[in-house]
Protein backbone atom coordinates (compact mmCIF):
# COMPACT_ATOMS: atom_id res chain seq x y z
CA UNK A 1 0.00 0.00 0.00
CA UNK A 2 2.65 2.25 0.97
CA UNK A 3 4.15 2.21 -2.51
CA UNK A 4 1.27 2.49 -4.72
CA UNK A 5 1.03 6.05 -4.27
CA UNK A 6 3.76 6.94 -5.71
CA UNK A 7 5.10 4.17 -8.09
CA UNK A 8 4.06 6.39 -11.34
CA UNK A 9 5.08 10.23 -11.42
CA UNK A 10 2.77 12.49 -10.87
CA UNK A 11 2.14 13.87 -14.25
CA UNK A 12 1.04 10.06 -14.89
CA UNK A 13 -1.42 9.58 -11.69
CA UNK A 14 -3.00 12.76 -13.29
CA UNK A 15 -3.15 11.79 -16.40
CA UNK A 16 -5.10 8.05 -15.04
CA UNK A 17 -7.36 10.25 -12.71
CA UNK A 18 -8.66 11.79 -16.36
CA UNK A 19 -8.99 8.79 -17.78
CA UNK A 20 -11.06 7.46 -15.72
CA UNK A 21 -13.59 9.66 -15.91
CA UNK A 22 -16.51 9.55 -17.76
CA UNK A 23 -17.46 12.14 -20.46
CA UNK A 24 -20.10 13.87 -20.13
CA UNK A 25 -23.57 12.17 -21.72
CA UNK A 26 -21.36 8.97 -22.19
CA UNK A 27 -23.43 6.46 -20.43
CA UNK A 28 -21.89 3.51 -18.68
CA UNK A 29 -21.81 -0.04 -20.17
CA UNK A 30 -23.60 -2.24 -18.12
CA UNK A 31 -20.15 -4.12 -17.03
CA UNK A 32 -19.53 -0.96 -15.86
CA UNK A 33 -22.76 -0.31 -13.98
CA UNK A 34 -22.15 -3.66 -12.26
CA UNK A 35 -19.24 -3.16 -10.80
CA UNK A 36 -19.49 -0.01 -9.33
CA UNK A 37 -22.59 -0.84 -7.96
CA UNK A 38 -20.44 -4.32 -6.27
CA UNK A 39 -17.85 -1.66 -5.84
CA UNK A 40 -20.04 1.10 -3.88
CA UNK A 41 -21.93 -1.25 -1.91
CA UNK A 42 -18.08 -3.19 -0.56
CA UNK A 43 -17.23 -0.05 0.41
CA UNK A 44 -20.04 1.04 2.46
CA UNK A 45 -20.17 -1.86 4.28
CA UNK A 46 -16.55 -2.00 5.08
CA UNK A 47 -15.77 1.66 5.46
CA UNK A 48 -19.12 3.53 5.11
CA UNK A 49 -21.62 2.28 7.30
CA UNK A 50 -18.71 1.74 10.48
CA UNK A 51 -17.76 5.51 10.00
CA UNK A 52 -21.33 7.05 10.29
CA UNK A 53 -21.87 4.35 13.59
CA UNK A 54 -18.95 5.90 15.36
CA UNK A 55 -20.26 9.48 14.42
CA UNK A 56 -23.26 9.24 15.36
CA UNK A 57 -22.02 7.66 18.49
CA UNK A 58 -20.42 10.26 19.20
CA UNK A 59 -23.50 12.78 18.75
CA UNK A 60 -25.97 10.57 21.03
CA UNK A 61 -26.10 13.92 23.83
CA UNK A 62 -26.29 16.65 21.10
CA UNK A 63 -23.12 18.81 19.96
CA UNK A 64 -22.81 19.81 24.05
CA UNK A 65 -22.43 16.46 24.94
CA UNK A 66 -19.77 16.17 22.07
CA UNK A 67 -17.81 19.33 22.94
CA UNK A 68 -17.67 17.97 26.04
CA UNK A 69 -16.32 14.63 26.13
CA UNK A 70 -13.40 16.49 23.61
CA UNK A 71 -12.49 19.18 26.21
CA UNK A 72 -12.30 16.89 29.64
CA UNK A 73 -9.37 17.49 30.62
CA UNK A 74 -7.68 13.55 30.42
CA UNK A 75 -9.34 13.23 26.78
CA UNK A 76 -8.03 16.79 26.07
CA UNK A 77 -4.55 15.14 26.93
CA UNK A 78 -4.63 12.26 25.46
CA UNK A 79 -5.57 13.73 22.25
CA UNK A 80 -3.06 16.16 22.22
CA UNK A 81 0.05 13.67 23.40
CA UNK A 82 -1.41 11.46 20.30
CA UNK A 83 -1.92 14.30 17.42
CA UNK A 84 1.65 15.61 18.77
CA UNK A 85 3.47 12.67 18.83
CA UNK A 86 1.65 11.73 14.82
CA UNK A 87 3.29 15.14 13.77
CA UNK A 88 6.65 14.80 15.24
CA UNK A 89 7.14 11.09 13.92
CA UNK A 90 5.30 12.26 9.96
CA UNK A 91 8.68 14.94 10.28
CA UNK A 92 11.02 12.90 10.88
CA UNK A 93 10.00 10.00 9.02
CA UNK A 94 9.87 12.58 6.15
CA UNK A 95 13.41 13.53 6.43
CA UNK A 96 14.79 10.42 7.79
CA UNK A 97 13.00 7.76 5.33
CA UNK A 98 14.83 10.09 2.12
CA UNK A 99 17.72 9.16 4.02
CA UNK A 100 17.59 5.55 4.10
CA UNK A 101 15.92 5.25 0.69
CA UNK A 102 19.09 6.96 -1.19
CA UNK A 103 21.27 4.76 0.85
CA UNK A 104 19.76 1.84 -0.41
CA UNK A 105 19.45 3.12 -4.26
CA UNK A 106 22.35 4.94 -4.81
CA UNK A 107 25.23 3.17 -2.32
CA UNK A 108 26.55 -0.32 -2.91
CA UNK A 109 27.81 -1.96 0.06
CA UNK A 110 27.28 -5.79 1.41
CA UNK A 111 24.36 -6.40 3.44
CA UNK A 112 21.98 -4.53 0.86
CA UNK A 113 19.51 -6.94 1.26
CA UNK A 114 19.56 -7.83 4.54
CA UNK A 115 18.52 -4.22 5.35
CA UNK A 116 16.18 -4.34 2.90
CA UNK A 117 14.39 -6.83 4.83
CA UNK A 118 15.06 -4.88 8.08
CA UNK A 119 13.21 -2.84 6.96
CA UNK A 120 10.17 -4.72 5.94
CA UNK A 121 9.69 -6.59 9.83
CA UNK A 122 7.40 -3.98 11.40
CA UNK A 123 4.84 -4.19 8.28
CA UNK A 124 5.48 -8.31 9.23
CA UNK A 125 4.89 -7.78 13.25
CA UNK A 126 2.00 -8.17 15.07
CA UNK A 127 1.81 -5.18 16.84
CA UNK A 128 1.49 -6.20 19.93
CA UNK A 129 4.51 -8.39 19.10
CA UNK A 130 6.10 -4.94 18.40
CA UNK A 131 5.30 -3.32 22.12
CA UNK A 132 7.08 -6.20 23.39
CA UNK A 133 9.69 -6.35 21.38
CA UNK A 134 9.92 -2.22 22.61
CA UNK A 135 9.78 -3.37 26.22
CA UNK A 136 12.37 -5.93 25.74
CA UNK A 137 14.32 -3.74 24.81
CA UNK A 138 13.91 -0.45 26.64
CA UNK A 139 12.12 -1.59 29.91
CA UNK A 140 12.69 -1.88 33.28
CA UNK A 141 15.19 -4.73 32.24
CA UNK A 142 16.78 -3.03 29.52
CA UNK A 143 20.01 -5.18 28.01
CA UNK A 144 20.95 -1.81 26.68
CA UNK A 145 20.44 0.22 29.63
CA UNK A 146 18.24 2.73 27.95
CA UNK A 147 15.10 2.94 30.35
CA UNK A 148 11.78 4.29 28.03
CA UNK A 149 9.40 2.65 30.21
CA UNK A 150 6.13 5.11 30.76
CA UNK A 151 8.26 7.53 28.97
CA UNK A 152 6.80 9.97 25.90
CA UNK A 153 10.69 8.90 25.03
CA UNK A 154 9.33 5.49 24.91
CA UNK A 155 6.55 6.20 22.24
CA UNK A 156 8.07 8.22 20.47
CA UNK A 157 10.96 5.39 19.56
CA UNK A 158 8.14 3.09 19.16
CA UNK A 159 6.18 5.00 16.79
CA UNK A 160 9.10 5.53 14.69
CA UNK A 161 9.79 1.67 14.63
CA UNK A 162 6.29 0.80 13.49
CA UNK A 163 6.03 3.80 10.98
CA UNK A 164 9.54 3.25 9.55
CA UNK A 165 8.70 1.95 6.45
CA UNK A 166 5.87 3.85 5.00
CA UNK A 167 8.41 6.97 3.62
CA UNK A 168 11.54 4.80 2.76
CA UNK A 169 8.56 2.69 0.28
CA UNK A 170 7.24 5.47 -1.06
CA UNK A 171 10.48 7.14 -2.01
CA UNK A 172 12.31 4.18 -3.42
CA UNK A 173 10.72 4.12 -6.65
CA UNK A 174 11.08 7.45 -7.25
CA UNK A 175 14.51 7.53 -6.63
CA UNK A 176 15.03 4.37 -9.37
CA UNK A 177 13.22 5.99 -11.69
CA UNK A 178 14.95 9.49 -11.33
CA UNK A 179 16.47 10.86 -14.53
CA UNK A 180 20.39 11.33 -13.49
CA UNK A 181 21.68 13.77 -16.75
CA UNK A 182 19.90 16.81 -15.08
CA UNK A 183 22.06 15.69 -11.94
CA UNK A 184 25.26 15.00 -13.56
CA UNK A 185 24.76 18.28 -16.00
CA UNK A 186 24.62 20.49 -12.97
CA UNK A 187 27.23 18.70 -11.18
CA UNK A 188 29.25 19.49 -14.65
CA UNK A 189 28.39 23.19 -14.21
CA UNK A 190 29.98 22.79 -11.34
CA UNK A 191 26.78 22.68 -8.90
CA UNK A 192 27.91 21.29 -5.28
CA UNK A 193 26.07 18.30 -4.53
CA UNK A 194 23.97 20.00 -1.49
CA UNK A 195 23.35 21.90 -4.19
CA UNK A 196 22.13 19.72 -6.61
CA UNK A 197 20.09 17.64 -4.09
CA UNK A 198 18.34 20.68 -2.95
CA UNK A 199 17.73 22.16 -6.29
CA UNK A 200 16.91 18.97 -8.42
CA UNK A 201 16.22 16.01 -6.34
CA UNK A 202 13.67 17.15 -3.68
CA UNK A 203 11.55 18.69 -6.08
CA UNK A 204 10.93 15.27 -7.55
CA UNK A 205 11.09 13.21 -4.38
CA UNK A 206 8.70 16.15 -2.74
CA UNK A 207 5.48 14.38 -3.07
CA UNK A 208 7.04 10.62 -2.44
CA UNK A 209 8.10 12.34 1.12
CA UNK A 210 4.53 13.91 1.61
CA UNK A 211 2.99 10.89 1.04
CA UNK A 212 5.00 8.78 3.05
CA UNK A 213 4.82 11.42 6.13
CA UNK A 214 1.30 11.20 5.92
CA UNK A 215 0.91 7.55 5.73
CA UNK A 216 3.10 7.67 8.83
CA UNK A 217 0.92 10.44 10.56
CA UNK A 218 -2.13 8.15 10.13
CA UNK A 219 -0.54 5.04 11.17
CA UNK A 220 0.49 6.58 14.63
CA UNK A 221 -2.82 8.48 14.84
CA UNK A 222 -4.44 5.08 15.16
CA UNK A 223 -1.53 2.92 16.76
CA UNK A 224 -2.33 1.04 20.23
CA UNK A 225 -0.98 -2.63 20.37
CA UNK A 226 2.53 -1.27 20.49
CA UNK A 227 2.11 1.26 22.84
CA UNK A 228 0.32 -0.30 25.48
CA UNK A 229 3.08 -1.59 27.11
CA UNK A 230 6.07 0.72 26.69
CA UNK A 231 3.14 3.71 27.96
CA UNK A 232 1.79 2.35 31.26
CA UNK A 233 -1.00 4.28 30.22
CA UNK A 234 -0.68 7.29 32.84
CA UNK A 235 -2.88 9.62 32.40
CA UNK A 236 -2.12 13.39 31.52
CA UNK A 237 1.83 11.64 30.80
CA UNK A 238 1.61 9.02 28.74
CA UNK A 239 -2.29 7.62 28.00
CA UNK A 240 -2.75 8.11 24.47
CA UNK A 241 -6.32 8.25 22.87
CA UNK A 242 -6.47 4.66 21.45
CA UNK A 243 -5.58 3.27 25.24
CA UNK A 244 -8.41 6.46 26.94
CA UNK A 245 -11.08 5.37 23.73
CA UNK A 246 -10.32 1.20 25.53
CA UNK A 247 -10.65 2.32 28.75
CA UNK A 248 -13.96 4.47 28.47
CA UNK A 249 -15.51 1.41 26.51
CA UNK A 250 -14.22 -0.79 29.63
CA UNK A 251 -15.97 1.52 32.37
CA UNK A 252 -19.08 -0.13 33.54
CA UNK A 253 -20.11 2.49 35.82
CA UNK A 254 -21.82 5.06 33.23
CA UNK A 255 -22.03 2.92 30.16
CA UNK A 256 -24.03 5.05 27.84
CA UNK A 257 -21.47 8.45 28.89
CA UNK A 258 -18.65 5.98 28.41
CA UNK A 259 -19.00 4.99 25.02
CA UNK A 260 -20.68 8.57 23.78
CA UNK A 261 -16.97 9.60 24.80
CA UNK A 262 -15.07 6.85 23.37
CA UNK A 263 -16.85 8.00 20.02
CA UNK A 264 -16.13 11.56 20.61
CA UNK A 265 -12.47 10.93 20.67
CA UNK A 266 -12.46 8.27 17.42
CA UNK A 267 -14.75 11.12 15.77
CA UNK A 268 -11.46 13.86 16.74
CA UNK A 269 -8.96 11.33 15.35
CA UNK A 270 -10.78 10.27 12.38
CA UNK A 271 -11.34 14.23 11.26
CA UNK A 272 -7.52 14.91 11.98
CA UNK A 273 -7.09 12.02 9.67
CA UNK A 274 -9.50 12.78 6.57
CA UNK A 275 -8.05 16.73 7.04
CA UNK A 276 -4.53 15.19 6.56
CA UNK A 277 -5.71 12.99 3.44
CA UNK A 278 -7.29 15.92 1.99
CA UNK A 279 -4.26 17.97 2.48
CA UNK A 280 -2.15 15.12 0.50
CA UNK A 281 -4.40 14.85 -2.18
CA UNK A 282 -4.61 18.85 -2.90
CA UNK A 283 -0.94 18.88 -2.71
CA UNK A 284 -0.76 15.86 -5.31
CA UNK A 285 -3.08 17.73 -7.90
CA UNK A 286 -1.17 20.86 -7.38
CA UNK A 287 2.31 18.85 -8.20
CA UNK A 288 0.64 17.13 -10.87
CA UNK A 289 -0.79 20.25 -12.64
CA UNK A 290 3.16 21.99 -12.54
CA UNK A 291 4.20 18.34 -14.20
Amino acid sequence: MTSVLDRQPAAGASRARRLRRVRPGQPLRAWSGTTLGVTVIWLSLLVLLPLAAVVGKAFDFGWSGFTSAITDREAASALKLTIGLSVLVAVVNAVMGVVVGWVLVRERFRGAGLLEMVIDIPFALPTVVAGIVMLALYGGDSPVGVHLLGSRTGLFVTLLFVTLPFTVRTVQPVLLQLDRDAEQAAASLGARPSVVFRRIIVPQLLPAMVSGATLAFARALGEYGSLVFISSNIPFKTEIASAFIYRKLQDNDSPLHATQQAGAIATVLLAASAVVLVILDLLQRRMARRG
